[in-house]
């Protein structure tokens, strides 16, 4: 039987709260557009709104309505400097997710 590093335990209903958010969370990291722009903001810290539109070619008001779900989501935040708004990821937990999910992809697709 294989180890595992993270052991799971079984919800109780105080965990119900918490359940109910990592699937909104994982329903909105779902999209391939979100997981281009999560990428782009764990590679580069810190971008613009029209830098991510312009990395992704995709237009301004595209990336913005996408930033939203993703802030509404606690996976990035913004800083504002002047009227530019500066978006990163909202911590060390979002490139966990990510990297976590990237590494179970691609061992899948070695096997």
């Amino acid at each position: 039987m294989t180890e595992h590093i993270h052991k799971i335990h079984v919800p109780t209903p105080d965990d119900e709260k918490h359940i109910e958010e990592m699937s909104k969370i994982f329903k909105v990291i779902s999209d391939p557009t979100r997981i281009r722009i999560l990428s782009l903001l764990a590679h580069q810290e810190e971008q613009c709104v029209n830098c991510i539109a312009e990395g992704l070619g995709m237009t301004h008001s595209a990336i913005s309505h996408q930033l939203r779900l993703l802030r509404d989501a606690g996976l990035v935040k913004f800083t504002k400097e002047g009227k530019e708004v500066i978006y990163s990821l909202d911590d060390d937990h979002v490139i966990t997710l990510f990297a976590q999910a990237m590494d179970h992809v691609k061992h899948k697709n070695t096997l």
